[in-house]
């Protein structure tokens, strides 16, 4: 396989600087089975998503192309597509950067995450079967030893992947279509603060799973509400190098 093109355009470090953002990461070839367009937005938002691409970064269509392997075609499309959802700032005369998402933004978002999740909580804890709670142990184990190891994207894949069997188990199909809408941008804002949420956030889901695995509707609702309001803080309370 050939290696990854280096990637473009940071603002504030210039083209020169910005093209080893990705130097150091394994090709991210698009897969051709799938329709070329969408693998190419699936592609593109998962690397803003992971702050690959962080915000306010320039996005040069030739060089997404040549980092994917694809044409500049799916790239111009996809970039359309990701401005008209949020993720991209098209700018006349400029170009395209991924967004910088203000304080609003995230307060609105996390809020009606904590709504969503708080409900998702409470049913889960009515029909959650032993099984199902020690699954939720392995995935809080997953997410411990992420912490250990000071891995971001394995602590952030864990806390994704422990909320959305949670969402599972309420058995609401509609909660789950509605918190699947915001998920990516959650993991998004989440990303920059796992250091500073750290271990505390996981003796939170601790104390979330005892009281599933107790069917506690209450206390189960009551601790994913303050959970998620203590990342919503945690967010809005970061240093201001992290802000970006």
């Amino acid at each position: 396989m050939n290696q990854p093109t280096p990637f473009p355009g940071d603002v504030t470090t210039g083209r020169r600087g910005s093209r080893a953002a990705l130097s150091g990461a394994a090709a991210k070839r698009v897969e051709r089975p799938a329709p070329l367009r969408q693998a190419v937005y699936e592609a593109l938002i998962e690397l803003i998503v992971n702050r690959t691409l962080k915000p306010g970064q320039h996005l040069v269509e030739v060089e997404l192309a040549e980092y994917l392997g694809v044409s500049r075609q799916p790239v111009r499309e996809a970039l359309q597509r990701l401005q008209t959802e949020g993720w991209v700032d098209l700018k006349p005369a400029q170009g395209a950067f991924v967004h910088l998402p203000t304080e609003e933004e995230a307060d609105q978002l996390l809020s009606v995450r904590a709504v969503l999740e708080t409900h998702s909580a409470r049913l889960a804890a009515e029909r959650a079967t032993e099984a199902d709670v020690d699954h939720l142990w392995e995935l809080q184990g997953r997410g411990q030893a992420a912490v250990e190891d000071d891995d971001v994207e394995g602590v952030v894949a864990a806390n994704a992947e422990l909320h959305a069997f949670i969402t599972k188990l309420s058995g609401n199909t509609v909660l789950a279509e509605m918190i699947g809408m915001v998920d990516r941008r959650v993991r998004w804002y989440y990303t920059p603060i796992v250091g500073r949420r750290g271990a505390d956030s996981w003796v939170e889901h601790a104390n979330l799973i005892q009281a599933i695995s107790a069917n506690n509707v209450d206390l189960a609702g009551s601790i994913m509400s303050q959970h998620t309001d203590r990342t919503r803080q945690a967010y809005h309370d970061r240093p201001r190098g992290d802000r970006a």
